[in-house]
């Protein structure tokens, strides 16, 4: 297996061995049975295992493994069939041997525990920002890992009632990120360890996420690496009267808006395609 962006083939890299300012390419791992894009879904072993191995040849520098799924309505998956289904992906890396960074997409601190104490390093992604588990704050700080911070309201069974924003959804979500990122840093998080993720499509509408990503520059101003996940959502899908299978042309459009004038991880089901976009990104706003 080769590619002019893989550099370093150990199993799996820290963290720390990439600079998390930079622009990443975040491949998608679903191993649910229900995430809203169904070519993202890899249930067995073998099709981890093969996905995995694809995403890191097409230039993807962080895979995120994805146990619960978090669409709008999802139901919620019990503590063990979701570390079941993490175990999966985190063997997949292991066995695949090439050089990518883990970032696990759970909103429990058992997973955490559990993965770290088996696996090591690796960043965690929650899009609870800490505020499902009371455990999960401490745990995240106690461990030093690298944590994604995502705004979002309720849950996922509950997130699209929950779209008022008194202020405007830009300042609303400026607003609740900063003060996060101070909590987590009093609890015990390093500033250099904080991502913050807007949150696309978590309790925002069509129209409040085209706000949002005109409203980057205000998330940029906070401080912290952005997290951007738009690949294939509805705010690309549903003006378009189109299917998330088809939504990759409007993704790759807003993946080149989110890097305008900055870097940033993009979380993305397309790895090659948004590759492009960010080597382009480097030559137009260098």
């Amino acid at each position: 297996m080769s590619s002019s962006y893989i550099v370093d083939c150990r199993m799996m890299l820290r963290p720390s061995d990439i600079n998390l300012g930079d622009s990443h390419v975040m491949a998608i791992i679903n191993l649910t049975p229900d995430s809203f894009y169904g070519a993202s879904r890899h249930l067995s072993a073998d099709d981890a295992c093969d996905a995995v191995e694809r995403v890191v040849r097409e230039g993807a520098t962080i895979v995120d493994l994805g146990g619960y799924s978090s669409r709008p309505g999802a139901a919620d998956v019990p503590l063990e069939e979701e570390w079941r289904r993490v175990h999966v992906g985190l063997e997949a890396v292991r066995k695949v041997e090439c050089g990518v960074v883990v970032s696990i997409d759970t909103f429990r601190a058992e997973v955490v525990q559990r993965a770290y104490d088996e696996f090591g390093e690796f960043i965690v992604n929650d899009i609870s920002a800490g505020e499902a588990d009371d455990r999960m704050v401490a745990t995240v700080a106690r461990l030093q890992l690298p944590y994604v911070a995502m705004h979002m309201r309720g849950t996922p069974e509950t997130m699209q009632s929950m779209t008022d924003y008194d202020e405007g959804v830009v300042v609303g979500v400026c607003h609740y990120l900063e003060h996060r990122a101070k909590e987590l840093q009093s609890a015990g998080i390093a500033p250099k360890n904080i991502i913050l993720d807007p949150g696309f499509g978590f309790a925002k509408s069509v129209e409040q996420n085209f706000e949002l990503m005109r409203g980057i520059d205000a998330l940029r101003a906070l401080g912290y690496p952005l997290l951007i996940g738009v690949s294939r959502k509805s705010m690309i899908y549903k003006p378009l009267a189109i299917t998330p299978e088809e939504a990759l042309p409007g993704s790759l459009a807003l993946a080149w808006e989110a890097l305008r004038g900055g870097d940033a991880i993009l979380r993305v089901h397309d790895v090659a395609a948004t590759r492009q976009i960010v080597e382009l990104s480097k030559h137009y706003y260098r």
